[in-house]
């Protein structure tokens, strides 16, 4: 730094505004110490300035199956609202969530100069097998963690109850479920809320349909189902699930919604656009990520321990016209 200020003729803490992004440097002045900083080749050290300032302007982030809608959406949405913060994202995506795979992770990370860790959705990792480094500041998207970690998150079971009640509000006299996979959290959520929706409307409950989240495992369960002709109604776990079920219906010929009416979950870019548009249960993605990243921050920044915040964001449901009354 001291090279740098000589070489541009300012002080070295005019190179230290200039290397923090600080905005109280004259555009001229700035741009003689960018040059100088060229020229020598130099590169602020996060660590010497963690030491100083306290802040290394870094979140570490993990994540595990980034092509899943729920996932990838999150983590677009803590990037940005990190970005508006002033701070960096690093991430690591995990090939399977283990307890050990994350606890390593969490270590690779904390070699790179991190404030604060987001975990995604831990999935199989749970808070008694989750090895993290002491005081170090960390938010979950996983309400398992409450207790233990703040934690934030959609609000699944009244999603997925809204779901329900609006296929059941239409007459149809229950509703079939195409799940998600048996490991994920959010998948097993959703299944709880629908049956509990139905019992508690005095509806029968069919098996569930296991799905992965996949178009494909839709497009099998919708010809499945459709062989079916008490099947009138179908919530999908993912809207993806429900693109595949549409496909299959169209391709038997079952019509929807006048025979069969499906409501998928997320409300991806694409869902308004199939055909039928389909009706879905929305995820507020971007306000779970500024949430994920204010709760962390307050830790970070306030050295503010919060162990018992959970926060559900609240979900809400898009009617399209992939949904109508049961068939006479």
């Amino acid at each position: 730094m001291a090279d740098v200020a000589a070489l541009a003729g300012v002080s070295s803490q005019t190179v230290s505004r200039v290397s923090m992004g600080l905005d109280n440097v004259r555009p001229a002045t700035r741009e003689k110490v960018r040059s100088a900083m060229d020229r020598l080749g130099y590169a602020p050290n996060s660590a010497a300035r963690a030491l100083r300032y306290g802040s290394f302007g870094t979140i570490g982030m993990i994540a595990h199956r980034l092509a899943r809608t729920g996932e990838s959406r999150t983590v677009e949405a803590v990037v940005e609202a990190a970005r508006v913060e002033g701070y960096t994202v690093t991430l690591v995506d995990l090939e399977s969530p283990t307890s050990d795979d994350m606890t390593a992770a969490v270590a690779r990370l904390g070699h790179q100069a991190i404030d604060g860790l987001v975990i995604v959705r831990a999935e199989a990792a749970g808070p008694e097998t989750l090895a993290l480094p002491p005081g170090l500041p960390v938010v979950v998207s996983d309400s398992r963690f409450v207790g233990h970690h703040p934690a934030v998150g959609a609000d699944q079971t009244a999603g997925a109850r809204l779901a329900v009640e609006h296929l059941l509000g239409l007459g149809h006299r229950t509703v079939h479920h195409v799940s998600g996979p048996d490991d994920s959290g959010p998948a097993q959520m959703r299944i709880d809320a629908w049956r509990a929706t139905l019992e508690a409307a005095g509806r029968d409950v069919p098996a569930v349909v296991r799905g992965d989240w996949s178009a494909a495992s839709g497009y099998e369960a919708g010809l499945r189902l459709a062989r079916d002709p008490d099947v009138t109604a179908v919530f999908c776990a993912n809207d993806e699930t429900a693109t595949g079920l549409l496909h299959a219906l169209h391709e038997v010929g079952r019509r929807v919604p006048q025979d069969i009416s499906v409501v998928g979950f997320d409300d991806i870019y694409l869902a308004e656009q199939l055909w039928p548009p389909l009706t879905t249960v929305a995820q507020d993605f971007r306000e779970i990520g500024r949430r994920l990243v204010d709760l962390l921050l307050q830790q970070v920044r306030d050295d503010e321990a919060l162990v018992d915040v959970h926060e559900a964001v609240p979900t809400r449901l898009v009617v399209r016209e992939s949904t109508g009354p049961a068939p006479a």
